[in-house]
């Protein structure tokens, strides 16, 4: 009788957590929801449940699905807090300390995946990160074959403070440390990022599978959701996983930084990278901000264009191409890698190139936030000029004897050669003696740039670029093959 009984209770009690009603794992104690848009809130509860959400006041009431899924929309509302957001069914969840601001979704590889405490200066960083305006989430990581309507596991938003910051991603921090200090508001952090991972995994099934040039890898699919350890295994891994659960949570926008694994097949990025910033947003129903770092200078495999051509230099060009999409940004960094490591552990000017670009195009705030891109480039005879925008208060060269470094120029017979180049009237001239009459130009077009020392007045580097269009060392590399 004892054991039936005992059955019995954990019958019941099995029964009630599974009728609990329940917020969705993106939604917890101290977390940030954006300002001046409606927010979304959704879970899980007994089927049929009447179920209502309360935040400062407003109330809204649904009923839970007969598979257990309800979800609602609060009225938009204007930073503040703290709040309570409350959840009341059978019984009633409460989560507390809830601010009103900015959210950023961060996501990419490694390099956005890097905590504080591996950056430079990280015990002097750490030790001075009390704000309660910043707060933080890291979705855990999932890899899965099939979308996902919950994060894999548990997870909890943090309170920016010496015992949290340092296990926060680092260009994300420092992204959010300087939006804060400007705008004053709340800002939430939601970091989906895996190192070592492909775009292609973080992009959806519907729209990765329905692209000409990856439609015949569906054949290879998986039809059935066993689990799956490895991130880059297959496409769409890590959007079913670490996207799709948290998809429709209100944002501002995203920041990304990835590529490394994309390097080998960069050509093909032109096409991916865009595929994916068009398939997050389609899920989100809005074209949000989408701001992204370039690659910055790696001695990957002494790729360059005296070697058969470098790989980085061609998915940094991808990049730029993606700037062609509405609403993006990138951050120049091409000045502060590590040649010996993927992992620059500079991430606070990272973060702050970030900032500006959100700052200026986001926000409003009058500031300098583009690097300097080229605008034309004129040959006569054996000398080439370079005109540039986003030069701000004009151009400047870290040489104390006005050399600029980075060029490199060809003729008809598509051999490069290192040039001489300098500025005269805010141009940069360009020549060198073996190419008499250049039709071609280069500039950082290696793997590891590391001695470009060309700036704007704002000290942001120029971009890397080249004037040809000469097939690429990565054509016909692809996903899959």
């Amino acid at each position: 009788m004892r054991i039936l009984l005992t059955g019995w209770l954990c019958l019941a009690m099995a029964a009630s957590l599974h009728a609990q009603v329940k917020p969705a794992g993106i939604f917890g104690d101290h977390m940030v929801l954006q300002r001046n848009k409606p927010i979304p809130v959704w879970g899980t509860a007994a089927p049929g449940e009447k179920i209502s959400v309360s935040l400062s006041g407003q109330t809204v009431k649904t009923k839970a699905s007969k598979t257990g899924d309800w979800s609602v929309t609060l009225p938009a509302m204007k930073e503040g807090g703290p709040y309570s957001l409350t959840l009341t069914g059978k019984d009633t969840v409460t989560l507390s300390d809830v601010l009103i601001g900015e959210v950023w979704l961060c996501s990419g590889q490694s390099n956005m995946e890097w905590a504080v405490k591996a950056a430079d200066s990280a015990k002097r960083e750490i030790a001075a990160s009390a704000n309660d305006m910043i707060r933080h989430i890291k979705v855990p990581r999932t890899a899965a074959l099939q979308p996902r309507r919950e994060m894999g596991q548990p997870a909890d938003w943090k309170v920016c403070g010496p015992a949290t910051a340092g296990d926060f991603t680092a260009v994300g921090y420092f992204f959010a440390r300087e939006l804060q200090k400007r705008l004053g508001v709340p800002v939430g952090l939601v970091n989906s990022s895996w190192g070592g991972t492909h775009v292609e995994t973080w992009t959806s099934a519907e729209a990765f599978f329905t692209q000409p040039e990856f439609a015949a890898l569906k054949e290879k699919y998986p039809t059935v959701d066993t689990p799956i350890k490895a991130p880059n295994a297959y496409a769409t891994l890590l959007y079913n996983g670490m996207i799709q659960p948290i998809v429709g949570f209100a944002i501002r926008g995203a920041i990304w930084y990835q590529g490394e694994s994309n390097a080998g097949r960069a050509e093909q990025y032109n096409r991916s990278f865009p595929l994916m910033i068009n398939d997050w947003r389609s899920r989100w129903k809005e074209d949000f901000p989408f701001y992204f770092v370039q690659l910055t200078h790696y001695q990957a495999s002494k790729g360059d264009s005296q070697n058969g051509g470098s790989t980085w230099a061609e998915l940094r060009e991808a990049q730029t191409n993606t700037l062609k999409l509405p609403n993006t940004g990138m951050a120049v960094i091409v000045d502060i890698g590590n040649s010996g490591d993927i992992h620059p552990r500079n991430k606070q000017d990272v973060g702050m190139r970030l900032a500006l670009q959100a700052l200026a195009k986001t926000y409003g705030v009058s500031v300098p936030h583009e690097s300097p891109m080229v605008d034309k480039v004129i040959f006569e005879g054996n000398t080439a000029s370079v005109t540039w925008k986003n030069s701000y208060d004009g151009m400047s060269v870290r040489n104390r004897y006005g050399y600029v470094n980075g060029f490199e120029v060809a003729g008809e017979d598509r051999k490069f050669h290192y040039a001489r180049a300098w500025m005269a009237d805010g141009k940069v001239m360009v020549t060198c003696d073996k190419v008499a009459r250049p039709v071609a130009l280069r500039y950082g077009w290696s793997d590891d740039p590391a001695d470009l020392n060309l700036f704007n007045s704002a000290g942001l580097p120029a971009n890397p670029f080249r004037t040809d269009d000469w097939p690429a060392k990565t054509l016909g590399a692809g996903f899959g093959k």
